[in-house]
């Protein structure tokens, strides 16, 4: 069980690799002669060159917004509610005790811990620290920025540490024993990369990493998957499955649930392909299954499939974006009968699900806003269905559970004016009580949710959430911040956030999120409407959101703002080239925007299922559409624009930021603004500071334009 402290707004680019340096007069691929690009010096990411660009840009941009009483205030401010005592310490469970990464102003790298359910029922748990990375960064002399942990389950006495060295996706691997919370000697340990470990037994574990020259997949991933014993050098490690260079990523993992003990392989061809086989007796079995699955999840004695689109078995249709189950013996003997769990429809989407150890929860978007329903397989293979308690209004529900410990279960419930709330629960015996709430940031009293829908170029309705004070007379005088993603299947669902409402709302500001195609807000044929050769609806859709808002007189184009990061960027990238007119101001983060070089630029050649193979001529033809950094024009009016990024994102990595803002100014545009934090990876920040000042700065600054 895994519980965030924030809802599943995580940026979608979920594939890793490090950039690339490129000579200065390097010729993009397939570029003619005399069209190279001038600005590819910025791609050597730590040359002496470009981070003197680097460091002067930043100084112009923090002299212009940060050197002032009123960033510092919306800063302190937004660090406060990061760094609150008050705030929730989520958990996760392993055996007894519930686990918690902490951050506060007292350890701003963080603090690993643990206690148990008694104790965190308490309004001031106990908690017992089993690694503190400040301290560990001091006598190490390090910036380690911790990742993750997996413990070997049924004890939990055994880790797998995964620490950043600033943030980045790259992590160094190591043992680690709970009881004398210390290092292994001699443990398992692996240097910085972009690494795949996971527990088999004590003594030996699954890797996919950096095995040397070949080892990695053209995305970086790890191209190989080993098993590695205890006490033998890596190269020693026995192969389970070499992929494809051109696949995205092998990896291997083990079920441990008694009983049910079983290995898998999983290759993944690119972001939404790939195959699934079970390891027996030294033999892969393949899950013949449609490559493009969106889930294939054996669990205990059940096979669990999610498709994308429609699959026809044995004279039986199955639609796209359903859940359907079949007993996995059943179908590893060539058996093909399954249950159909849930079916969409217009208004509704499979979000996620959830088993326990009797129960599967569905986790459902009815327009977008979060309904649950119980699952409970019977003798007979019917599966009996009972309603959750709904959710507040304009609300999202994240489920959580851990399908070895009982029937428990977790709900975090989260809504843009209703601080979030963690609940538990166990089905069966007792409904989900509060156990923590998360305090008030702002004052929600002033403001209200609603929700529209407005058609796009094509007719399709799109909708849009809008937080706004009450009773606002629709002047076109509001400043208004409009935010959207449109890719990758994910969706935006409402979210508490203390600090828009303290540096948005509470200025008399609107904000608004946009449910645009590419997401997965009405399940796949949402995202498959915006892919490749139809990008372009994507940005139709926003521009219709940016449109409804003028027209109803909320805002106006002086007054409208947006906001995006990493495809989201590109989004941003894309409204500003090719609906400039709509805008008083746009903040592009972490952004992808340089679509003839992104397959050659850090992780970029995993997102091609995505947008499209610019090396191919007759993909270019449609990607050059919605490409920003080759439709940027000298002679166009552009509103004013703050590229941010950071020097570690080894996702989308930081010359795409570096290269537009430099282009747009070599161009003799004005109110061109950047600024490259150094750590922080594709987040942008590796502590609770940094990320406070990384928000403030996009916020002073559209405000500034805004107001």
């Amino acid at each position: 069980m895994s519980l965030k402290a924030s809802i599943r707004l995580a940026l979608a680019l979920t594939v890793i690799m490090g950039g690339m340096s490129q000579a200065q007069d390097t010729p993009a691929p397939g570029a003619a002669a005399g069209t190279e690009d001038p600005y590819l010096w910025l791609e050597d990411i730590h040359g002496a060159r470009a981070m003197d660009w680097v460091k002067a840009q930043n100084t112009i941009t923090q002299k212009q917004f940060a050197d002032n009483s009123k960033f510092m205030h919306s800063r302190d401010r937004i660090l406060e509610v990061l760094d609150s005592d008050a705030r929730i310490p989520y958990v996760e469970r392993r055996g007894e005790y519930l686990y918690n990464f902490w951050q506060d102003k007292a350890h701003p790298r963080g603090l690993w811990r643990r206690t148990t359910l008694e104790e965190y029922r308490k309004s001031e748990p106990t908690w017992e620290v089993l690694l503190d990375i400040d301290a560990l960064n001091k006598v190490e002399g390090k910036r380690w920025v911790f990742k993750a942990s997996d413990c070997l389950k049924p004890d939990y006495q055994r880790c797998l540490l995964q620490l950043s060295p600033d943030g980045g996706d790259a992590v160094e691997v190591r043992e680690f024993d709970i009881p004398t919370k210390s290092f292994v000697k001699d443990g398992f340990r692996l240097p910085a990369a972009k690494t795949q470990v996971g527990w088999i037994d004590d003594d030996h574990i699954y890797v996919g990493t950096d095995f040397g020259p070949g080892s990695m997949t053209t995305s970086s991933y790890p191209r190989i998957a080993k098993v590695w014993k205890r006490g033998t050098p890596l190269s020693a490690a026995t192969t389970v499955y070499e992929g494809k260079m051109e696949d995205l990523s092998v990896s291997a993992y083990h079920d441990r649930t008694p009983g049910f003990e079983r290995d898998f392989v999983s290759v993944t061809h690119d972001f939404f392909h790939s195959d699934t086989y079970q390891l027996k007796d030294g033999k892969l079995i393949h899950l013949e299954v449609p490559t493009d699955a969106a889930n294939v999840d054996a669990h205990r004695e059940w096979l669990l499939v999610q498709l994308r689109t429609a699959w026809t078995v044995e004279g039986v249709t199955y639609p796209s974006g359903a859940l359907i189950a079949a007993k996995f013996d059943d179908f590893l003997a060539g058996k093909r009968q399954f249950t159909t769990l849930f079916v969409p429809d217009e208004h509704t989407a499979l979000s996620s699900y959830s088993w326990t150890r009797h129960h599967l929860i569905l986790d459902m978007m009815d327009d977008v806003k979060s309904r649950l329903d119980v699952l409970t397989p019977k003798a007979d293979d019917h599966w009996a269905r009972e309603e959750m308690p709904g959710a507040p209004k304009f609300s999202t529900v994240l489920v959580d559970t851990d399908p070895d410990h009982s029937d428990e279960y977790w709900l975090i419930v989260t809504g843009f004016l209703t601080p979030t709330s963690l609940e538990r629960g166990v089905l069966g015996e007792s409904r989900a009580q509060v156990l923590k709430q998360s305090p008030a940031f702002f004052d929600a009293s002033k403001f209200e949710v609603s929700q529209h829908f407005v058609a796009s170029k094509d007719g399709t309705k799109v909708p849009y959430f809008e937080i706004a004070p009450k009773n606002i007379k629709l002047d076109g005088s509001h400043p208004t911040l409009l935010y959207g993603y449109g890719g990758f299947e994910v969706s935006l669902q409402p979210f508490y956030s203390g600090s828009i409402g303290r540096s948005w709302l509470e200025r008399g500001g609107v904000y608004v999120i946009a449910n645009i195609r590419g997401g997965g807000e009405y399940g796949p044929r949402w995202h498959q409407a915006a892919l490749q050769a139809n990008r372009l609806r994507a940005y139709e859709d926003f521009s219709a959101v940016a449109d409804d808002l003028i027209k109803r007189g909320m805002t106006s184009p002086g007054h409208l703002g947006a906001e995006g990061g990493s495809n989201g960027g590109l989004l941003m990238g894309n409204m500003l080239t090719l609906y400039p007119q709509l805008f008083g101001a746009i903040a592009c983060e972490v952004p992808l925007l340089d679509m003839k070089r992104y397959v050659h630029l850090s992780a970029g050649a995993s997102w091609i299922a995505e947008y499209g193979n610019p090396d191919d001529p007759k993909q270019w033809d449609f990607i050059k559409t919605f490409s920003p950094y080759q439709n940027v024009k000298s002679d166009v009016s552009y509103p004013p624009v703050l590229f941010y990024t950071t020097t570690s994102d080894d996702r989308v990595g930081p010359v795409q930021a570096r290269k537009m803002a430099a282009r747009m100014e070599g161009m003799g545009h004005r109110n061109v603004w950047f600024f490259e934090n150094t750590e922080g990876g594709h987040g942008a920040g590796a502590d609770n500071k940094q990320s406070a000042y990384m928000h403030a700065l996009a916020y002073e600054f559209l405000w500034d334009r805004l107001k």
